[in-house]
């Protein structure tokens, strides 16, 4: 049996990782003194492994597959086969921001006033190239992490990653300009994705994983309706693709069956009632695919 080993991200995106996988039908246990987490799935052995470092190992052949953000691949420079860009993260489901951050009082409006100043961060070479690319010289030392707190004392600005910017804010900090946006892409190995086993089963859990961000802003709803008023009300009913229709037992209604935006359906309902619609029901959905 070929075995697919699974990089699991360690840090920010773990809980958020575990909690995605679980709705994709795969049940993975952490144990806080482990490193080698255990998944439901004997195809498949998982390993804990930062983010900052997922996309070396995946490159290297560690690793067949692993997440990580878009950021750390291009940090790292890693040739390695995307298979799906998965926007989630710790809190929300909006793209990580880069940051350049600087205290409140900081004189520093612009890149350009960076000139001959001292700038910490974990994305060295990502604040290299914003240096260069602005034509502006100045000092990147790495940060081991806690970078938020090293303005001013230890650093005159700081090029951090955010979701929403309350830590920065915490620490008396605003945001100067945005480096870049970065998702969470599930990556492949480029020769695993050569071996017929290995990459049907990495397409089958990004087709799951897809799958399952797709739902989280849609609900199911079914309702009865007139068919004389069938016509009218299907130009109103927004749907994935067609709304399904079945008749009923009930001569002159008929079921429909339909999948629309959640944000949607606080002004969809009272048209539907208006038109006569009756039995709604609104359903959760776990997995919705194209």
């Amino acid at each position: 049996m070929t075995k697919l080993v699974l990089g699991i991200p360690k840090g920010s995106l773990e809980d958020s990782t575990v909690a995605l996988f679980s709705k994709a039908g795969y049940h993975i246990v952490i144990n806080s003194r482990s490193y080698y987490p255990t998944i439901d799935d004997p195809e498949i052995d998982c390993m804990l492994i930062r983010a900052q470092e997922m996309s070396r190992y995946v490159e290297k052949g560690i690793l067949d597959c692993g997440l990580t953000g878009s950021d750390w691949i291009h940090e790292n420079n890693s040739h390695v086969y995307e298979a799906a860009e998965l926007v989630y993260g710790k809190v929300g489901r909006n793209p990580l921001r880069w940051v350049l951050a600087v205290p409140n009082d900081s004189p520093i409006r612009s890149a350009r006033d960076l000139e001959g100043k001292r700038i910490a961060t974990e994305a060295v070479g990502m604040t290299r190239r914003y240096l260069e690319e602005n034509h502006v010289n100045a000092e990147v030392e790495f940060s081991w992490g806690a970078t938020e707190v090293k303005p001013p004392r230890l650093a005159d600005a700081i090029v951090e990653i955010t979701e929403t910017g309350s830590s920065l804010r915490a620490n008396n900090l605003r945001i100067v300009d945005t480096l870049c946006l970065s998702t969470t892409r599930f990556i492949a190995n480029v020769d695993s994705m050569k071996d017929p086993a290995k990459k049907s089963k990495i397409e089958r859990i990004a087709l799951l994983l897809r799958a399952v961000l797709a739902a989280e802003s849609k609900v199911g709803l079914m309702m009865n309706v007139p068919e004389a008023k069938l016509p009218k009300l299907l130009k109103s009913l927004p749907a994935l693709e067609n709304p399904t229709v079945s008749q009923l037992a009930k001569p002159g209604w008929c079921a429909i069956n339909t999948v629309v935006d959640e944000s949607y359906v606080r002004e969809l309902l009272p048209e539907l009632i208006q038109e006569g619609a009756t039995g709604i029901v609104e359903y959760s959905l776990n997995k919705v695919i194209y």
